[in-house]
């Protein structure tokens, strides 16, 4: 089979295991199906998700041009403490601020590596924990906008890590914890301004992912330095494929780049 087009992230349904879809223009890929199959990659050129020119992507897709002026590419997320559209206030377009940053979010506990606290819509729940990698997540508030899960977020830092050790995940170096105890000692340091929104009764969503062999000395494929692969499908997690040759490949880094997909 011959797949072309652009790359985007992995879309995803949780069921057990995971199902991951590439999804180009015209057509799909069901990745599940292709497990212990030889794919081959190459890459083609560049074509950024906002503008559509063939222009290197510079961060999550974007051109650079297009990265420091659309709206989606706004400080506010990944600093969602820094979101103003509650204050009326706009950063880059206030009526497109208003439409994702005033609508329910989630302060999250998610265990991929390492426990680690974590800010999404409520609407991306559960997908935001299995682009991450995580094999267990619970939520801790639930809030009406952004800003107040992003100050939730800043409090908790102090306490719980908010990075995932990409590595320890993809090699399945993890641990099962209580995340029950571990949100409810962290109750004492949520803000005032959230106590009101604490979720005390939620129980932990467990992920399972479609992996046949997980790497053991990481080795990272990247389709600027190596514009053409083969290897062996392994496994899915998080936005990660795995190869037999230990090889990993960030598909969510390489959105915005055009590719070549041959499995056989």
């Amino acid at each position: 089979m011959q797949y072309h087009g652009v790359l985007t992230k992995m879309q995803t349904e949780c069921t057990h295991p995971v199902q991951y879809y590439l999804v180009f223009e015209n057509d799909f890929l069901n990745l599940n199906q292709a497990l212990g199959k030889n794919i081959q990659i190459t890459f083609s050129g560049y074509q950024c998700l906002s503008c559509g020119l063939d222009k290197k992507i510079f961060r999550q897709g974007y051109c650079y041009d297009c990265f420091y002026s659309i709206p989606a590419a706004g400080d506010w997320i990944m600093h969602p403490e820094l979101s103003t559209a509650h204050l009326d206030r706009e950063d880059r377009d206030l009526a497109y601020e208003k439409r994702v940053q005033l609508q329910p979010h989630v302060v999250y506990l998610a265990n991929s590596s390492n426990v680690k606290v974590g800010v999404t819509r409520k609407s991306q729940i559960p997908t935001r924990w299995i682009d991450q990698g995580a094999h267990e997540a619970i939520e801790i508030v639930e809030v009406p906008n952004r800003y107040l899960a992003g100050i939730t977020e800043i409090a908790l830092k102090s306490h719980v890590s908010d990075k995932t050790n990409w590595r320890k995940m993809l090699t399945n170096n993890i641990l099962d914890l209580n995340l029950v105890e571990i949100r409810d000692s962290l109750k004492r340091f949520i803000p005032k301004e959230t106590q009101q929104y604490f979720i005390p009764t939620n129980t932990e969503t467990n992920m399972v992912f479609p992996v046949l062999k997980y790497p053991q000395k990481i080795k990272t494929l990247n389709l600027e330095k190596t514009p053409s692969y083969n290897g062996v499908l392994t496994g899915i997690k998080g936005q990660y494929l795995l190869f037999d040759d230990d090889t990993v490949f960030n598909v969510r880094n390489s959105e915005g780049y055009v590719v070549d997909l041959v499995i056989g």
